[in-house]
């Protein structure tokens, strides 16, 4: 089994940063895959990026410049850097693993483990 748990959300004013952190505990070597989706109230999840065992990082066009996904491998924590947020940022990130990879963009649907999600709010 794995665990994830979220953390580093809040609130900005549109053009600041966050950096969210997932920290995976239990069979961590079980999910070499691990990336960040988000949903916002009335919409379905969205995946946002991925970054495989390699180290190789993804992202849908919508963030793709202004996030960065990195992994600190040694410490099992997944992190999401964002900038220049926009209002329509807005949403629930989720931190997602799973034994295999997926592709952008993606629902969700059949990846195994999830953390509890992070709100993350950006006001204009």
């Amino acid at each position: 089994q794995v665990q994830l748990v979220e953390s580093g959300g809040g609130s900005v004013q549109a053009g600041g940063s966050l950096r969210l952190s997932c920290e995976a505990s239990g069979d961590t070597y079980s999910i070499p895959y691990m990336g960040w989706f988000r949903q916002a109230p009335g919409k379905k999840r969205e995946g946002l990026s991925l970054i495989n065992p390699y180290g190789t990082t993804y992202y849908v066009d919508s963030v793709k410049g202004r996030f960065t996904i990195s992994k600190d491998n040694a410490k099992n924590i997944l992190f999401l850097q964002m900038n220049s947020l926009k209002p329509e940022d807005t949403a629930t990130y989720f931190c997602a693993a799973h034994s295999g990879g997926w592709s952008l963009p993606h629902s969700g649907m059949a990846i195994k483990y999830w953390g509890q999600g992070t709100q993350v709010t950006v006001s204009s």
